[in-house]
């Protein structure tokens, strides 16, 4: 497919884009630009390319379909596999539907049931195999050899690259004279098709790759000069935890990308919830990421015209409400206060009196009484409690404790004990 001793070169991605002009299967996304984010960061522009609104909320269908195209150019294919813990999938299956083959899906048995849902709605078969991504590829490859299907690998393969290559090109077009692009890395496909198509129309721009603290295998990757794989990954950005990346992405990387970032949860929760309250964007973790690195202490950005792709948005609702409650807990915006008592009558509606007075809400309060440390007729109130925020919240510790109570911050976001008697 390739030649010039790239393993995809600009003339695949061109091949590709020829292949994907079909609004209904590929659409091009737009891009805004952020001032937040700009403010927060001190670059000069921030722009940020909204591919989570692409059909099936990712990026995914460019490759799968460039790829299931290829493929019945060069003879008869009726049956497609892939594995994939969620927007893989979908587009598979979109591009399998959209050129009359039959797909079928293997996903982990942790992924997301919207994903589930969503991916047999565009037409594949799911089956659930396997702990995590790695081991459902396994199950998928040799389930594929069995029914002589074509398989589909989420990002090692030259067709699969380019036609995540056609995003570059159309980032590119978006805008001019970018001086950073940032772009999350999984398996390493999107940014490899990215990054060579920057390499030919901008070469000048900087491209970064981020990864997810408890997923990344690049950096290790590129330290020791072949991929590298995690036995387990720990990441709410399910779209990006292959943990691992191939000869194929890992050779392009090294040739082409310029810099690698890793960001934590917390970043990645806080990112998504900027997303939502800064750039009107409902996010999934993956798609985040490039702006949790933008904001991370790790990439300096001041004065530069920045590109953050947000490349998925199929964001599971109990995983939002899991990102919601973490980033609010660290925002103390939702605040739990242990507050030593005398166990008389009387003393909880004291309390709450002074929680009420600073305007913020009482959603639970526990009363503990067999602790070791407690002496006789003490006991402890845990009060968890809506505030504004930081401000607010310290407020209402300050009354407290000037109202002579001992109170302790328990937020699962370590902070500083105020007040303890």
């Amino acid at each position: 497919m390739a030649d010039s001793g790239e393993p995809v070169t600009f003339a695949d991605i061109e091949a590709a884009t020829e292949r994907l002009d079909d609004p209904t299967v590929v659409k091009s996304t737009p891009v805004e630009r952020s001032t937040s984010l700009e403010a927060m960061t001190a670059a000069k522009r921030v722009f940020l390319k909204l591919e989570h609104l692409q059909w099936t909320g990712s990026f995914k269908t460019r490759g799968a379909s460039n790829k299931i195209q290829t493929v019945l150019e060069s003879g008869d294919v009726d049956h497609v596999v892939a594995a994939s813990a969620g927007n893989h999938a979908q587009g598979v299956a979109l591009a399998a539907t959209r050129h009359g083959v039959d797909a079928t899906i293997v996903m982990p048995t942790i992924a997301p049931q919207a994903k589930i849902d969503a991916t047999r709605g565009y037409g594949a078969t799911v089956e659930l195999e396997g702990k995590d991504f790695q081991a459902a590829t396994e199950y998928a490859l040799e389930y594929a050899a069995e029914v002589d299907a074509e398989f589909v690998h989420a990002f090692d393969d030259p067709a699969i690259v380019a036609g995540q290559g056609t995003l570059g090109m159309e980032m590119c077009r978006d805008c001019e004279a970018i001086d950073t692009v940032i772009v999350p890395i999984g398996g390493g496909g999107l940014i490899s098709g990215i990054a060579t198509a920057f390499a030919e129309l901008s070469p000048e721009t900087r491209i970064v790759g981020v990864q997810a603290t408890g997923a990344a295998t690049v950096p290790d990757s590129l330290h020791k000069g072949t991929p590298q794989t995690l036995d387990d990954v720990d990441t709410i950005a399910d779209g990006i935890a292959t943990g691992g990346i191939s000869e194929l992405t890992l050779s392009i990387i090294e040739r082409h990308v310029d810099d690698i970032v890793t960001v934590t949860n917390s970043e990645i929760a806080d990112a998504v919830l900027v997303l939502m309250e800064r750039a009107k964007q409902v996010v999934e973790g993956a798609g985040a990421a490039s702006v949790a690195a933008l904001r991370s202490d790790s990439l300096d950005v001041s004065g530069e015209r920045v590109m953050a792709l947000l490349c998925g948005g199929n964001l599971d609702m109990t995983m939002l409400r899991a990102i919601l409650i973490h980033a609010l807990t660290q925002r103390q915006q939702i605040l739990r206060l242990r507050v030593r008592i005398d166990d008389r009558p009387g003393k909880m509606a004291e309390l709450s009196s002074i929680i009420a007075n600073h305007g913020a809400n009482i959603q639970t309060v526990r009363h503990d009484r067999a602790l070791e440390e407690l002496d006789v007729g003490e006991a402890d109130l845990v009060f968890q409690v809506e505030t504004s925020g930081a401000g607010h919240a310290a407020n209402i510790i300050d009354s407290i404790a000037a109202h002579g109570y001992g109170v302790e911050v328990v937020n699962r976001v370590a902070t500083e004990p105020a007040g303890r008697q």
